[in-house]
């Protein structure tokens, strides 16, 4: 199981990334994937999940209405698009799959995770 994050960058608050997780070596449609982030000196959090057709999303009240996470189950990726950010989303985030077609937000719930993509947004 393979998941590898890309996207991330410095930008400037109210700007937009889009963070892509590229995954391989398993059933990606047999599976829900779900966003994290960390910032420094702070727990992981969970940011978005998704299952696994893409039908059924959910989002951290914090970035709810700014973050969209979107899966495409032909070429095994999922995007989490995130719009008019603030500098308390500067974070490392992270992919995640869960051995589920249906996610949790506990960050225990999920099997394997990628490196992470350090996202930092100025004032």
């Amino acid at each position: 199981v393979q998941l590898v994050e890309s996207g991330g960058a410095s930008v400037q608050a109210g700007g937009s990334l889009r963070l892509s997780c590229a995954t391989s070596g398993f059933a990606f449609e047999d599976y829900s994937i779900a966003w994290f982030r960390q910032a420094p000196g702070k727990e992981r959090e969970f940011v978005a999940a998704i299952n696994w057709s893409g039908g059924n999303t959910y989002y951290a009240d914090s970035v709810k209405g700014r973050f969209t996470i979107s899966r495409d189950n032909a070429k095994n990726t999922v995007t989490l698009q995130m719009d008019d950010l603030k500098p308390e989303d500067t974070a490392v985030y992270y992919c995640a799959a869960r051995g589920s077609r249906w996610y949790r937000i506990n960050s225990s719930e999920y099997d394997s995770w990628g490196q992470g993509t350090q996202v930092t947004v100025s004032s």
